[in-house]
């Protein structure tokens, strides 16, 4: 069983920074992908952002030019960089980690406890 803990999160001004990371452990996926969703109050969890043992990332259209998903291979950590945030960022992020990447959250097997991000105005 794989094992997902994020860090980072935080309370930030509109147009600011934060930089989100998940550390792997346990029974890690050998070649899958990690990615990161988010869930507002009354909302469902959405996709962010998935990149691939290769390196390959997918993006939300949402955050397209405004975050950057990136991973250590060595560390079994992928990171969330977040610029230019805005209120309607705000929400509780989570890890995941499969062993192929998707938008739909049903396809990835593990999840992190969730770290909550707020953008004010």
């Amino acid at each position: 069983q794989v094992q997902l803990v994020e860090s980072g999160g935080g309370l930030v001004q509109a147009g600011g920074s934060l930089r989100l990371s998940c550390a792997a452990s346990g029974r890690t996926f050998s070649n899958g992908a990690m990615g990161w969703f988010r869930q507002a109050p009354g909302k469902e969890r959405e996709f962010v952002a998935a990149i691939r043992w290769t390196g390959g990332t997918l993006y939300a259209e949402s955050v397209k030019g405004r975050f950057t998903i990136s991973r250590d291979y060595a560390k079994i950590t992928v990171y969330l960089q977040m610029n230019s945030l805005k209120p309607e960022d705000t929400a509780v992020y989570y890890c995941a980690a499969s062993a192929a990447a998707a938008t739909k959250a049903e396809a990835w097997r593990s999840w992190g406890q969730g770290t909550q991000v707020t953008v004010s105005s």
